[in-house]
């Protein structure tokens, strides 16, 4: 079902990169499934010894920068992050009409930019894989910030490097804390994205319209 937008008053659009953009089931598999497998070989514990031990770890940081840096990550663990993300970059998917949408917003004259709390390791892999690099005028990783989206201070850093009136904006984003900050800092157009992972089920979105996929936001004008 199309989800109408006020396009004509739109002149900046923000889109999240994991989960959005891409299938986060690469990301929920790496971490559910094959970090702790790895963990568990390198430490010399049970499995879920391990899985419960990460769930912990990760749970300390959620919401943080650490929580998404691969660096911090390969040396809590004891891994090495990057080389085990590579093991399974065939998992990395772009979702169903991004592509379309992403053409549509380049015909229309939007600014476009890709907005991320990933890290530039994980930037630079899922940009290999889906060559969707060109449909930006700018990627910017939370990492070259210093905040998190999440964060109140990450908005008006963002606007610093890539200027943008929040009246005129549009930000998709699977994470509903971060559309939360972003309508606090006073982002106008707020969407959400209900199947962030392929595989896993909905998730239930609060607060915001929210698309099944990108086919709910054509046509643009």
């Amino acid at each position: 079902m199309t989800l109408r937008l006020p396009w004509p008053t739109i002149h900046t659009v923000l889109l999240d990169m994991d989960g959005t953009l891409l299938d986060l089931h690469f990301d929920n598999h790496f971490w559910r499934e094959l970090i702790p497998v790895r963990y568990a070989e390198r430490h010399g514990l049970p499995l879920e010894q391990a899985r419960i031990d990460i769930k912990a770890r990760t749970q300390a940081v959620e919401g943080t920068l650490d929580w998404y840096c691969l660096d911090y990550w390969a040396r809590e663990l004891a891994l090495d992050i990057v080389a085990l993300k590579r093991e399974i970059e065939h998992l990395i998917a772009v979702h169903p009409h991004v592509t379309e949408f992403l053409d549509a917003l380049r015909v229309a004259g939007k600014r476009v930019f890709l907005v991320t709390n990933a890290h530039p390791h994980s930037l630079t892999l899922k940009m290999e894989k889906t060559r969707l690099t060109g449909h930006f005028d700018g990627m910017i990783c939370a990492h070259t910030l210093g905040w998190v989206k999440e964060q109140p201070e990450f908005w008006p850093r963002l606007q610093a490097i890539a200027p943008f009136d929040p009246a005129t904006t549009l930000l998709v984003d699977d994470n509903v804390s971060i559309l939360r900050a972003a309508q606090d800092y006073g982002v106008r157009c707020l969407v959400a994205v209900r199947r962030p992972d392929s595989v896993d089920p909905p998730q239930i979105v609060d607060g915001f319209p929210a698309i099944h996929d990108f086919s709910d936001l054509l046509p643009i004008m």
